[in-house]
C-alpha cells in the first residue's frame, strides 16, 4: 500500500556536481522572545523535529547552524542555534528556508516514499502491460497524482490511491498498479 504521505524532494540542490544536496525541511517563520529563539515551522508533513546538535543548513548560501534548543509552539518548533544569541541576530532569519542534508532525511515509514524514489519508476498493470515511467508527480489536495510517460511519449495520470497503487518496489524499480475503468 502506499500513503498519501509522500514527501517532495527540496527544490534547492548543489551548485555543483560534487557538493552534497539538500532537502528543505521547513521555514524559520520569526523571532521569538528575547533570547534567540525562532519558529521554525516544518515543511511538507515533515513529521519528525530534528533533534538538538543536528546541524542544518539555512537560505540560499546553505548556512551552517547547530540546533541547540528546540520545543514544541503552536504549528511548529521553537528552536535556537548555538550561532545565535539574541532577538536582533534571530530576526536576520526570518522567512529564511531551513535545509538538511540529502542523505540525512529521516526513514520514512514502511509504504510512505519520498518523490525522488519514485520519479523514473517502471510502471506496469496488475495485467502486465508496460505502461512507461513515473515522469513527474502532481500534489494535490487529496492525493498525489503520478504523470506516466509511455514510450510514445503518451502520457497517462494515476491517482495515488490505495485501490489503484498495488505495490511499490524499489529495489526493483517498479510500480504495480490497477487500472480503474477511464484510467487510460
Amino acid at each position: 500500500m502506499i500513503s498519501k504521505k509522500i514527501l517532495p524532494i527540496a527544490e534547492a540542490g548543489s551548485l555543483i556536481d560534487s557538493e552534497p544536496e539538500y532537502l528543505e525541511v521547513g521555514l524559520i517563520r520569526r523571532p521569538h522572545g528575547l533570547k534567540g529563539e525562532m519558529l521554525l515551522v516544518y515543511k511538507n508533513d515533515f513529521t519528525q523535529p530534528l533533534d538538538l546538535g543536528t546541524s542544518i543548513f539555512l537560505g540560499d548560501h546553505y548556512q551552517s547552524m547547530e540546533i541547540s534548543s528546540s520545543r514544541p509552539h503552536l504549528k511548529g518548533h521553537l528552536v535556537r542555534f548555538s550561532e545565535v544569541n539574541d532577538r536582533e541576530q534571530a530576526g536576520l532569519f526570518r522567512n529564511t528556508r531551513v535545509y538538511i542534508p540529502f542523505e540525512k532525511r529521516p526513514v520514512l515509514p514502511e509504504g510512505e516514499y519520498y518523490h525522488d524514489q519514485l520519479l523514473n519508476l517502471n510502471v506496469v498493470s496488475d495485467e502486465g502491460r508496460e505502461l512507461g515511467r513515473i515522469a513527474d508527480i502532481i500534489v494535490t489536495g487529496a492525493n498525489d497524482v503520478y504523470v506516466i510517460k509511455g514510450e510514445d511519449d503518451q502520457e497517462i495520470l494515476i491517482p495515488s490511491i490505495p485501490s489503484v497503487i498495488l505495490n511499490v518496489d524499489l529495489a526493483n524499480h517498479l510500480m504495480e498498479v490497477h487500472l480503474l475503468e477511464g484510467l487510460i
